[in-house]
Order: C-alpha cells, then sequence, then structure tokens
C-alpha cells in the first residue's frame, strides 16, 4: 500500500520547530502529555488519555533516525480501533519527518510507512492520512 505523504510550510524558524517535535513539554500541540528522549534509540511515546497510559498511545515506539534540525523517525502504533492489528511488537509502521530551513519559515514533510494490505489496513491508512493533515494544520496555526 502507496506511503503517506503530508507537507507544510510553518511560519517559524527550523530552531523553533524542531522543537516542537523532540521536547515532551512542547508537543502539548499534537498531544496533552509525552515522553520524548530526543536521541537514535529513544522513546518516543505520546499520550492522548494522560490518565491511561497503555489507551490512545505510542508507548514503547522508539527513535529510528535522528538527524539534529534536520530528520525526526520514529516507530507509530495506531489508535486503539486498529491496536489488533497495527500495534504489535515490533510496531509495523514508521514515520519519519523531515524539516527543511526557509529562514522564518520551516518545511515539514512526514512520511508514514509500513502499510499491510486489506480492507482494516485501508481503513487505518484513510484515518492516518486525515489525522497527519489535521496534525500538521495544528502545528502550522500554533505559529500563526
Amino acid at each position: 500500500m502507496e506511503d503517506i505523504r503530508v507537507e507544510v510550510w510553518v511560519r517559524a524558524p527550523i530552531g523553533e520547530v524542531w522543537g516542537s517535535w523532540t521536547q515532551s513539554d512542547r508537543i502539548t500541540w499534537f498531544s496533552p502529555e509525552a515522553n520524548i528522549e530526543a536521541k537514535l534509540g529513544g522513546a518516543y511515546e505520546l499520550f492522548w488519555d494522560p490518565a491511561n497510559h497503555d489507551s490512545m498511545s505510542t508507548k514503547g515506539c522508539r527513535i529510528t533516525a535522528y538527524e539534529s534540525m534536520k530528520l525526526l523517525a520514529f516507530t507509530w502504533k495506531g489508535p486503539d480501533q486498529f491496536a489488533h492489528f497495527m500495534n504489535t511488537e515490533p510496531p509495523k509502521t514508521r514515520v519519519k519527518v523531515s524539516f527543511e530551513d526557509g529562514g522564518d519559515r520551516t518545511k515539514l514533510v512526514i512520511t508514514h510507512t509500513g502499510w499491510g494490505k486489506g480492507e482494516d489496513w485501508e481503513e487505518a491508512r484513510t484515518w492516518h492520512v486525515n489525522a497527519w493533515k489535521g496534525v500538521l494544520d495544528s502545528l502550522a496555526s500554533k505559529y500563526e
């Protein structure tokens, strides 16, 4: 199945945007709570229900590529409705976020790979296409 690719220009310098993805206390535009260890192999855990880290989270996900101000990649777990096929160990899908310095703006490109085949996977992919667009819109509005 085709990878998801979504991009946006954010009206903020690259250092600001990079920090918004790599610092647990600055990613609240995406998830209310996070555990991010900004290094290769570090945790990349987002918790949409802070009261229950085992539900609606990327608990156990890890950073798989890290190049400061240029590239951040991590394993991914889908929301609970797709957990029975997406959230096995190790996670089947991966997310790569590329950063491009444009001075007072930053270009972000998200590429989400590892999609399986079948109706369940198609539904999950469609859900994630919309979710990633919403995530980038949320980040862009943070800096408007």
